[in-house]
């Protein structure tokens, strides 16, 4: 008998795959997955038996669902070559380092446990982007598979050739005292190795592996997660502290007074330093991010340009990629540093050495250094429920709506609308430089949105309150995962 298959198609995402297992795939559709993947790998790479690069983070499930996703895979043709528990990055560098056609790395990042998920790419350094998972979607639920031998086998240690790679020619000379938390995610048998091998005196919280997450998720875009290493800055004194997610491509930052600088501010910060010595560079922004790219006077002093792009780490960077930047930075805490300070891919433990670089090229500490900035207030990202299956509809709506209220002139804090971008939902900004945003998430059954005021705190919140009762006239919107009061 024919066992049952599970595979909800709404877990081919923008530009991840993600489920909640076993509830919406089962292993069979696990199996089914890897079959889809590798006829695609051989589609586009033309090869009969190419080599893929897996990996996989430290879920309690996330082995069986890379094993039935290897049994898939190698049932096309494909040679597996498994490099064992992972970070998302390491399974990236991996591509480079082996020089393998394609990857596929078990993670579901940050999702609270129950979710599983797959993170791929056959280009160097990309993901697959919405065109790839609609393809993939295609050929995996209509079946149409390729059939091959191929076969496996495992690279030992190459956790250690990836935190090589990151600790040679990083090595500061500032003995930087520094907060590294991981929320019991992957991240912690990574990142307070590397970054001590650097020159930190590093101070560890919650970096035991635990896959329950008994404090919070490894999430450092979650202020449970911020306000822990806030805490944990002040007690030792430290110089900053960093929080890594559960697939470690992310970074969250905590300065020394155990403020949390949002990753936006941070990459502005990058982007400055950088754009003395690489001036005419193009930076990449994701819509979520602060509005200070735009007019920054280091940044144009030195002819470069921001280019405000889609958010999802796909997304962004593809667009460095093809826009040749030096760097992309998104409000979620990735990073993508491109040639000659990267590979273009994502690494929350590289994007944490480069503030390290910044801390010790500086005599100053990190609140002064973030004090150099226009002040800005701005909220967290704040996700509110809303289906899969209604939530595009929705920003699609809400999108029309701004704009009448832009062509009419209707005011919103005594402001008017000047200025609207739709490259990812909708981001509308006013004379000021206020902004608010609202757009789907492309991972989860949610909304995105965000605003920023350089004006005041209190206009940032009527900015939020717009948006929130423009929300919850939809009638389409649930809880928020956090709120803003």
């Amino acid at each position: 008998m024919e066992k049952t298959l599970k595979i909800d198609p709404f877990g081919f995402r923008e530009y991840d795959a993600r489920w909640l297992y076993p509830d919406n795939i089962n292993l069979e559709g696990i199996e089914v997955l890897g079959k889809g993947l590798g006829t695609q790998i051989i589609n586009h790479t033309k090869k009969i038996n190419p080599r893929i690069v897996v990996g996989h983070d430290y879920r309690s499930y996330s082995e069986e669902i890379k094993s039935a996703l290897k049994k898939g895979l190698i049932s096309t043709g494909c040679f597996i070559e498994d490099i064992g528990l992972s970070l998302s990055p390491m399974v990236y560098f991996a591509q480079f380092n082996l020089n393998s056609d394609a990857i596929a790395m078990v993670t579901a990042s940050h999702n609270e446990n129950g979710w599983t998920g797959v993170k791929m790419g056959i280009k160097k350094g990309l993901t697959h982007a919405p065109e790839e998972m609609k393809e993939l979607k295609e050929i995996t639920l209509n079946k149409k598979f390729i059939e091959g031998v191929g076969g496996e086998k495992q690279i030992k240690n190459f956790q250690k050739i990836y935190k090589d790679n990151l600790i040679n020619n990083n090595k500061i000379g500032k003995k930087i005292k520094v907060v590294v938390a991981c929320g019991n995610g992957t991240a912690g048998i990574f990142a307070p190795d590397i970054l001590k091998s650097i020159g930190c005196d590093v101070i560890e919280l919650d970096c035991n592996l635990d896959y329950t997450f008994p404090k919070y998720n490894p999430n450092p875009e979650d202020l449970k997660m911020l306000h822990a290493i806030a805490k944990e800055v002040k007690e030792n004194n430290a110089d900053i502290g960093f929080g890594f997610d559960g697939d470690g491509d992310r970074l969250g930052v905590i300065d020394n007074n155990g403020n949390e600088i949002f990753s936006d501010k941070i990459g502005l910060l990058i982007a400055r330093n950088l754009s003395h010595k690489f001036n005419n560079s193009k930076f990449v922004v994701d819509v979520k991010s602060t509005g200070l790219y735009s007019k920054d006077r280091i940044l144009l002093e030195n002819n470069c340009e921001t280019i405000y792009w889609k958010t999802g780490h796909s997304h962004i960077k593809r667009k460095v990629n093809t826009e040749n930047a030096l760097a992309g930075f998104e409000k979620s805490g990735h990073f993508f540093f491109n040639k000659p300070l990267g590979y273009g891919y994502d690494d929350g433990i590289n994007s944490a050495i480069q503030v390290c670089h910044l801390l010790n090229s500086q005599n100053k500490k990190m609140s002064e250094i973030i004090n150099d900035l226009p002040n800005t207030y701005q909220t967290p990202t704040m996700s509110p429920f809303c289906k899969d299956s209604e939530k595009y509809k929705v920003v699609k709506d809400l999108v029309n709506k701004i704009e009448k209220i832009k062509n009419e002139k209707e005011k919103i804090d005594g402001q008017e609308i000047n200025e609207i971008l739709t490259v990812n939902g909708v981001r509308f900004s006013f004379a000021d430089g206020s902004w608010g945003l609202i757009r789907a998430s492309s991972n989860k059954p949610s909304l995105v949105v965000v605003t920023e005021s350089p004006t005041s705190d209190d206009r940032k919140k009527k900015i939020f309150q717009f948006i929130d009762n423009l929300l919850q006239n939809t009638g389409k919107i649930g809880e928020y995962d956090q709120k803003i009061i």
